[in-house]
């Protein structure tokens, strides 16, 4: 049997590496430049903004590292109710779909206040692109990953 801890990880890279690939192309699209900071924006959440954006490549990897627990962390989350989940016997894109804009809403509106991130006027359109980035390139990848691990886990039962 694959192992749990090893699957929930590797599945938790996967969607950080997607997830920061789509923000690194989402700002590209929006200002025509190379987001050189962007970890360092992160790691803004912990340090201010105006002390991250300041700090060289150990606040880097600091943000790197905030980003990754992160994705893990949802990634985990997801691992641990799929199995008691009655609607995972849907579409499982869909459940990973709606997780991905859970994820959004959650980030918007519980952990991002909750951060030294100056406060940023929630605008409804904006909003709605982000979380639909992150249901599909982190809800759906996690999503697909839970179904696969525990089909394999029950055949393997049997």
């Amino acid at each position: 049997m694959k192992s749990f801890w090893k699957t929930v990880l590797l599945t938790g890279l996967l969607v950080g590496a997607l997830d920061i690939t789509a923000a690194y192309i989402n700002q590209f699209i929006k200002t025509g430049k190379f987001a050189d900071k962007m970890f360092q924006y992160i790691a803004g959440g912990a340090l201010g903004l105006e002390n991250s954006m300041q700090g060289g490549f150990r606040v880097g990897l600091l943000g790197f590292f905030f980003h990754y627990f992160i994705a893990c962390s949802f990634t985990l989350l997801f691992f641990i109710a799929y199995p008691k989940l009655k609607f995972r016997l849907f579409n499982k894109y869909l459940v990973g779909f709606l997780y991905g804009i859970f994820i959004g809403a959650f980030m918007t509106f519980v952990v991002l206040p909750l951060t030294k991130l100056p406060y940023n006027t929630f605008i409804f359109q904006k909003a709605i692109i982000g979380w639909l980035i992150l249901a599909v390139v982190v809800g759906i990848p996690i999503a697909i990953s839970a179904s696969r691990y525990y089909n394999i886990s029950k055949n393997q039962i049997r």
